[in-house]
């Protein structure tokens, strides 16, 4: 069974960085896509940014220059790295698997960023 654990969410000023983890389990040597999604309260859940197995990347236009997706196939891991972050940044993010044609989600992980 596939399962994702999110970590390194948190509260951070603005200016801050915080980094994301998201580790598959479940005999995954290679996946088709994995990402983050963030949803704020109130608004819809989108795409803040996505690896493909061969290692393209697509960001949001929104945190483009300020994070980075990258990936440890060996360890079927995804991080972001969020710098310069601001306060609309605030959401709860949520890891995302393509996997074999199936989707999973992870539970979430809150990100604060105060002015």
């Amino acid at each position: 069974q596939v399962q994702l654990v999110e970590s390194g969410g948190g509260l951070v000023h603005a200016g801050g960085s915080l980094r994301l983890s998201c580790a598959a389990s479940g005999n995954i040597f290679t996946f088709d896509a994995m990402g983050w999604y963030r949803q704020a309260p109130g608004k819809q859940r989108h795409l803040v940014a996505l690896i493909n197995a061969s290692g393209s990347t697509n960001l949001a236009e929104s945190v483009k220059g300020r994070f980075t997706i990258s990936r440890d196939s060996a360890k079927a891991t995804v991080y972001l790295q969020m710098n310069s972050l601001k306060p609309e940044d605030t959401a709860v993010y949520y890891c995302k698997l393509f996997f074999k044609g199936n989707v999973y989600w992870g539970q979430g992980t809150q990100v604060t960023v105060s002015s």
